[in-house]
């Protein structure tokens, strides 16, 4: 069974939330940080979330990062992509729906990543190719 790692800023958490129908798929099993990520990536206390993030990801073998207008901004989403580049799971970068062209996160550019128009039947198919 394949298990995914959703990954987006905070600030999109909302607009990720009304999407989990269309996201939720009886083939694969979806996890993320659940947690408010409004935290400063510095502040005291920082350093468990990160923890708590990198033990999600490390169950999962893929990341699906979910694109909005400030993605690139959040050190979250970094580390995020970041933990799982090192833990060798494959990386898909989709734009939320409604977003048309966004900066890309660092890993996406670093890594010559396609970065896909909402699509979730396309998300899927990426998933299992």
């Amino acid at each position: 069974m394949k298990r995914v790692f959703l990954s987006f800023a905070n600030e999109d958490a909302q607009k990720v939330k009304k999407l989990m129908p269309l996201l939720c798929c009886q083939d694969y099993e979806l996890d993320f940080y659940e947690g408010p990520l409004d935290l400063d990536f510095d502040a005291e206390g920082a350093e468990a979330v990160r923890r708590a993030i990198g033990e999600k990801i490390v169950k999962c073998n893929i990341a699906v990062c979910l694109i909005g207008e400030n993605t690139h901004k959040s050190r979250w989403v970094d580390c995020q992509l970041r933990k799982n580049r090192n833990k060798g799971n494959k990386i898909i970068a989709m734009a939320l729906k409604g977003i048309q062209d966004a900066v890309l996160p660092d890993v996406v550019k670093e890594e010559f990543l396609t970065f896909y128009p909402w699509d979730p039947q396309k998300l899927k198919t990426l998933i299992f190719a």
